[in-house]
């Protein structure tokens, strides 16, 4: 079969590790299931492993097969799995670590405290994008059928399901009822984070830099406000009671935990890069979390109950909006062509098999 391949934390190759390799079939294991890969979708923590910045191969091996943002189709499952032939999946990324830490015992394995933990496509154990794949069927989760075209967003829809979950926890300290949040950046993470916001019936604000292209209809079609000026124009007006940051731009995330409103709850869910430096008045930032009772958090990753959440989140939202999310359907062969951003992308994706391919349906 064939399979996306990278040398991770090859510094000096750029994308030139990047291939399509023939790997052996994988043959499933006790209580796996065999899954015919349908897509895998692309993202940052992918582009920086293909660029050699990241990412670990499994032990003894030199090349990681990417992709953690699965979708596939089961071939074959195992009696009492609660899986069937033709059943939708996704694959969850993370493993607990094998000590485990007190978190990863309890199946928080997303809040691992030792960082042993293990991640498919990304940290020792192979990735989801292939022409076929196993997982534990404990490590599965079943979509509705509706979903084929965009179930590769289960996963980064999990990340903003937690970030949600991990503020209602935040605002469960006293009385907690939110009315207004502002999400920056209109990338996937964002346009998630403010599709779980709209059914939660809150009044969403998202703040993104660009003016034109389907970012803001994708913001308007949910019932939500885009914005383009500057956050501290925004945060003026809105007073949002959370904010949920998804760029990682540090002038972003210090305006926005300055610019809630009291008992304010800040969520950061964006990686920044290293080596950036930024002045601020940190007494300013200090005086304003104690006096109003703010709070930040920062949230990644997702355990089975998120997946759960994200796949109902996702199979409520209207009909066709996941589907506007996905810039472009790139094929197996011509992967690379995937990491190579264009001015429109929002999720770029990879299939694995023709039937999900633009060029086949006409959409390229």
């Amino acid at each position: 079969m064939r399979a996306i391949t990278v040398h991770p934390q090859d510094a000096g190759s750029g994308s030139g590790s990047l291939e399509i390799r023939d790997v052996p079939d994988p043959v499933p294991g006790p209580g796996e299931l065999l899954v015919d890969g349908l897509a895998v979708g692309v993202c940052g923590t992918d582009k920086e492993i293909v660029a050699g910045e990241y990412g670990w191969a499994p032990a003894g091996q030199e090349r990681l097969v990417l992709g953690h943002e699965s979708l596939g189709r089961v071939r074959e499952a195992p009696s009492g799995s609660g899986f069937r032939a033709g059943d939708l999946v996704v694959g969850v990324v993370r493993r607990p670590d094998p000590v485990p830490c007190g978190a990863c015992a309890r199946g928080e394995f997303d809040m691992c405290r030792n960082g042993r933990y293990t991640e498919r496509g990304i940290k020792e154990r192979a990735g989801y994008g292939s022409e076929l794949w196993t997982v534990e069927s404990d490590y599965a989760v079943k979509l509705d059928p509706a979903l084929e075209r965009v179930g590769m967003l289960l996963e980064p829809t999990t990340v903003v399901a937690k970030a949600w979950e991990q503020i209602e926890r935040i605002g469960g300290r006293a009385w907690f009822a939110p009315q207004r949040v502002l999400v920056t950046g209109a990338g996937p993470i964002g346009l998630l984070a403010a599709l779980l916001g709209v059914q939660r019936g809150l009044d969403v604000h998202v703040l993104d830099r660009v003016t034109t292209g389907p970012k803001p209809d994708l913001v308007r079609s949910l019932g939500a406000t885009y914005h383009c000026e500057d956050i501290d124009q925004v945060t003026s007006r809105v007073a949002p009671d959370v904010v949920i940051e998804a760029t990682g731009a540090g002038h972003l995330v210090f305006d926005a935990i300055s610019g809630t409103a009291t008992y304010g709850i800040v969520c950061l869910t964006g990686v920044s890069p290293r080596g950036r430096q930024l002045s601020v008045d940190a007494g300013t930032i200090n005086r304003e979390l104690v006096l109003e009772n703010d709070a930040v958090v920062g949230s990644v990753n997702a355990n089975l109950r998120h997946y759960r959440q994200a796949a109902e989140a996702l199979a409520k939202a209207a009909p066709d909006w996941p589907a506007r999310m996905i810039s472009r359907r790139v094929p197996l062969e011509r992967a690379a062509e995937a990491f190579t951003a264009r001015d429109e992308d929002i999720k770029v994706v990879i299939t694995l098999n023709d039937t999900l391919s633009d060029a086949r349906n006409g959409e390229d």
